[in-house]
C-alpha cells in the first residue's frame, strides 16, 4: 500500500433535495457523490430511450447503421403515436422516409416517441426485438436492476424498469464510448420536424433539458415523465475536464425538475472538489505476467487521474494497487488489467483505472515447459 499526502479527512458534504430518487456520480475519479435510493426499482418513463439511442450509436461507430440511412414510418405505427394520447412525439408523418440522423434528433431532443419506434423498427424488424435487443446491452453493461418492454419507457404495467444507479451507469457508457456522437447529438437546444396542419409551418421544440444554459458544462442527456414515474432527468456536465452524471427521479413538477437538478448539479461542481493523482502514463506499480515474454509488466495511468474530495479537507489518504494475478498473457498495450483503490476517512473508496504499460507476447516453448517446472515444484 502506498501512502499519499492529500487533502481529505472532511465528511461528504451535506446535501438535501425533494427528488425521492438521487445518485451522483464523477466519473473523473470514480466516486459517488451522492445516492438516495438509488437501487429503486421504477419506472424510467422517456430516460429509458437513452438506451435505444446507445444502441444505435453502437450500431454506428461498428458501421452496421448509418446517419443517412432511411427508414420508413409504417402507418401503423403513425396511428399508435399520433395525437395528444401518445405523448411527446417528432411529428412524423404516415409513409414518411426519415433519417436515423433526423430519428435520432427527434429522440434526442424532442423526446418523440414516434421517433423511438421507428428507429426501433427500422432496425430490429419490430419493436419487440429490439426490445431484446435493449436487455442484452444492459445486461453487458451491468444494469442488473434493469429492464426494458419497449423502446421509449411508455408504460407497461411494470415490464419497463430501472434503477437511478443504472441510468447513470447508462449515461457514463454513452459519454465514455461514443464522445463524438454524444456532442453531436445530445446538446442541441432545439429541432425543426413536421409542419402544423393548418398553415403548414415548420414545428420548432426546444430540448427540456433542465441544465442546458443554466449550467456551465451542461450536454445532456434526457428528461422523462410520466404520471405514473413523476419528473425525471439524468444528466450530465463537464467543468474543467472534469465529468459529473446526475440523475433524479419521481419529482412532483416539471418547474421543480428544473430546480432541483440545476441545484444538485451546482452543488456537484461546488462542494467537491478534484485532486489531482497521476498524469496520462505515469507508471506506478508493476504486475506479474503469467506464461508470458515478460514476467512483468508496468501499470501506467491511461488518462489524467484524480480523486474526488469534499471542498476545503485536510487530512491523508491510501492508495494501493490491485489486480486478478499474475495475468495471463498475452497482453495489449492499454489493456484495463489493474485498479487503484483510493480510500479517504468517511469516504467511500474510489476504483481508478490501471493500464498495461507494454505489448506482453506469449512464452515460447521453453518459457512455458519452465513455468510448467516451477508450477510442479510449488513455486
Amino acid at each position: 500500500m502506498i501512502a499519499l499526502a492529500a487533502p481529505s479527512g472532511a465528511a461528504a458534504p451535506p446535501f438535501d433535495t425533494t427528488a425521492p430518487v438521487a445518485f451522483m456520480k464523477d466519473l473523473s475519479s470514480g466516486a459517488v457523490l451522492y445516492a438516495k435510493d438509488a437501487d429503486r426499482r421504477m419506472p424510467p418513463a422517456s430516460m429509458a430511450k437513452m438506451m435505444t439511442v446507445y444502441i444505435a450509436f453502437d450500431l454506428i461507430r461498428k458501421g452496421e447503421l448509418k446517419l443517412d440511412q432511411q427508414f420508413t414510418v409504417r402507418p401503423e405505427t403513425w396511428k399508435q403515436w399520433h395525437g395528444p394520447s401518445a405523448g411527446s412525439t417528432m411529428f412524423l408523418s404516415p409513409g414518411e422516409q426519415v433519417s436515423v440522423k433526423d430519428l435520432l434528433h427527434g429522440i434526442v431532443t424532442l423526446s418523440g416517441n414516434d421517433a423511438c419506434v421507428v428507429l426501433a423498427e427500422g432496425i430490429r424488424g419490430t419493436e419487440a426485438a429490439f426490445a431484446a435487443e435493449m436487455n442484452r446491452y444492459a445486461r453487458a453493461l451491468g444494469m442488473a436492476n434493469s429492464h426494458f418492454g419497449n423502446s421509449n419507457g411508455w408504460p407497461d404495467e411494470g415490464v419497463t424498469y430501472t434503477t437511478a444507479r443504472d441510468l447513470a451507469t447508462l449515461a457514463a457508457a454513452t459519454t465514455q464510448n461514443f464522445p463524438d456522437l454524444y456532442k453531436a447529438f445530445y446538446s442541441q437546444s432545439e429541432f425543426t420536424w413536421g409542419k402544423t396542419m393548418g398553415g403548414g409551418q415548420p414545428i420548432t421544440q426546444p430540448n427540456r433539458d433542465p441544465l442546458l444554459g443554466r449550467v456551465d458544462g451542461a450536454d445532456g442527456l434526457k428528461t422523462g415523465h410520466t404520471q405514473e414515474a413523476g419528473y425525471g432527468f439524468t444528466g450530465s456536465a463537464e467543468q474543467n475536464g472534469r465529468r459529473l452524471v446526475m440523475v433524479v427521479a419521481g419529482i412532483d413538477s416539471y418547474n421543480n425538475r428544473i430546480s432541483e437538478s440545476v441545484k444538485f448539479m451546482q452543488w456537484g461542481f461546488r462542494a467537491w472538489t478534484a485532486k489531482p493523482l497521476l498524469k496520462k502514463g505515469t507508471q506506478i506499480e508493476t504486475a506479474e505476467v503469467q506464461l508470458g515474454d515478460k514476467a512483468s509488466v508496468g501499470l501506467v495511468a491511461p488518462r489524467d487521474l484524480s480523486v474526488t474530495l469534499p471542498g476545503g479537507a485536510a487530512g491523508a489518504m491510501q492508495v494501493k494497487v490491485v489486480y486478478d494475478g499474475p495475468v495471463k498473457a498475452p497482453i495489449k498495450a492499454g489493456q484495463h488489467i489493474a485498479d487503484l483503490v483510493v480510500t479517504t476517512p468517511d469516504m467511500p473508496a474510489q476504483l481508478l483505472p490501471l493500464v498495461a504499460a507494454d505489448d506482453v507476447g506469449p512464452a515460447g516453448f521453453f518459457g512455458r515447459a519452465w513455468a510448467g517446472l516451477m508450477s510442479f515444484f510449488g513455486r
